[in-house]
């Protein structure tokens, strides 16, 4: 096995490690407050924090892994997403409800920061370890991290679901917290060196982690409307619909959300196949028309949704069979930003280009987190849905100013 080869798998499998973590992590808060009594937007404050944490991590880690390397920021994530967990296994439910929300709220953010540290280090390993040039390629590795990274954060939905039931919250999470720790120490004794900062490379100056590139600015903000319409009606007001109007218990909510993000997951490994089928640049790889194209179809999947359940047509199999649609259509709009932004990134600030661009993702996420619980208690289910198809609109105007047809040569690694 090659050394790139070997350390893209050491560098997935902490990730697949993390994500499922993130995902149980996200699920037992959600569901164990949910039982406490805590309104909806009270449950979305709770995760109000770990948005903010992800807007300066971010910009943050981005510029420390060019100065340290991304091994230095990959060990550094999952060190605190252990340390979060065991702090969190604490929580006592006779605590006043203000100082229980602190406290999550609190260690939520340093989970957060461990989740956007891991991201971005993994993300950006792809783009290192790929060959000069071999365009393919880095679609494939980027779907294929991408994809299995959301299939196994359904499964960690599922978990979470699954060891509240079993374990309550506090030994779920310590549960969770002894998993990471096992998969921490052995990526530790077997990843290479490449991933460490070259030694005779200047440091960047913190300034310059702010995008100077027109390309990356325009992909940049379309990614914060389109994630920020996701998550708000998928963050707080899907689970708390399941759970209140249809009576789904924690079980049956985890179950649901694990099987839609696994499938979502598995649309994403397989997006270069679907878009490569209606794809016409010179080189067959997606563009800024691709993006166009599909966000444009998630306006409409969004907007069909909302239209049935306020018309009472099937509302049921409207929210259920209309979120795998959505789910399909959301996972290629997705794999195709994960790709034009590796593809996009100058070879020499990888890793400051892709913090910066999770940083709009993480702002995308903190807004539509807050609008899920504000939306859900003023509009319902469909008050999100139309919110959320407002910043599908806004995401499609913005891709407009994606390039054309972008050439393979504009991009590769200098």
């Amino acid at each position: 096995m090659s050394s790139a080869i070997r350390n893209y798998a050491l560098v997935t499998s902490a990730y697949w490690g993390f994500t499922l973590t993130d995902g149980a992590l996200r699920m037992l808060v959600l569901l164990h407050f949910n039982d406490l009594g805590y309104s909806a937007f009270e449950i979305a404050l709770l995760f109000v924090l770990y948005e903010c944490a992800g807007v300066i991590t971010n910009l943050v880690g981005g510029w420390l892994a060019q100065a340290r390397g991304l091994r230095f920021t990959l060990f550094a994530g999952l060190i605190t997403q252990i340390a979060a967990l065991s702090a969190l296994s604490l929580t006592n439910e006779n605590w006043l409800p203000w100082i229980s929300v602190a406290y999550v709220m609190g260690l939520q953010a340093a989970s957060g920061v461990a989740k956007d540290l891991t991201k971005m280090s993994s993300k950006s390993a792809i783009r290192v370890l790929v060959p000069e040039n071999a365009n393919g390629a880095l679609f494939r590795w980027v779907a294929l991290l991408t994809g299995s990274k959301n299939a196994l954060k359904g499964a960690g939905f599922f978990m979470g679901g699954a060891l509240l039931a079993w374990l309550g919250f506090g030994g779920a999470l310590l549960a969770m917290a002894t998993g990471l720790t096992i998969i921490l120490i052995a990526v530790a004794l077997s990843i290479g060196p490449e991933m460490a900062a070259p030694a005779n490379k200047a440091k960047p100056k913190f300034r310059e982690v702010f995008s100077k590139d027109r390309k990356i600015n325009v992909l940049s903000a379309a990614r914060m409307f389109l994630f920020g319409s996701r998550d708000i009606w998928f963050v707080v007001g899907l689970p708390v619909f399941l759970a209140t109007h249809l009576g789904w218990g924690h079980i049956e909510v985890g179950t649901y959300m694990a099987l839609w993000v696994i499938g979502y997951g598995f649309i994403q490994t397989i997006a270069p196949k679907i878009l490569r089928a209606g794809t016409r640049t010179p080189n067959g790889t997606p563009d800024g028309q691709s993006a166009r194209l599909w966000i444009f179809a998630l306006i409409i999947v969004t907007a069909g949704i909302a239209a049935a359940v306020q018309f009472d047509i099937s509302p049921e199999i409207a929210v259920l069979g209309g979120l795998m649609i959505f789910g399909l259509v959301f996972a290629v709009n997705s794999s195709l930003h994960s790709y034009l932004i590796l593809a996009y990134a100058d070879g020499d600030r990888v890793a400051m280009n892709v913090g910066f661009y999770y940083m709009s993702n993480a702002v995308g996420r903190l807004t539509g987190t807050i609008l899920s619980g504000l939306a859900y208690m003023y509009g319902g289910l469909v008050g999100c849905l139309v919110v959320s198809a407002a910043f599908l609109l806004i995401g499609w105007m913005i891709s407009f100013g994606l390039p054309k047809h972008q050439s393979a040569t504009s991009w590769r690694l200098h």
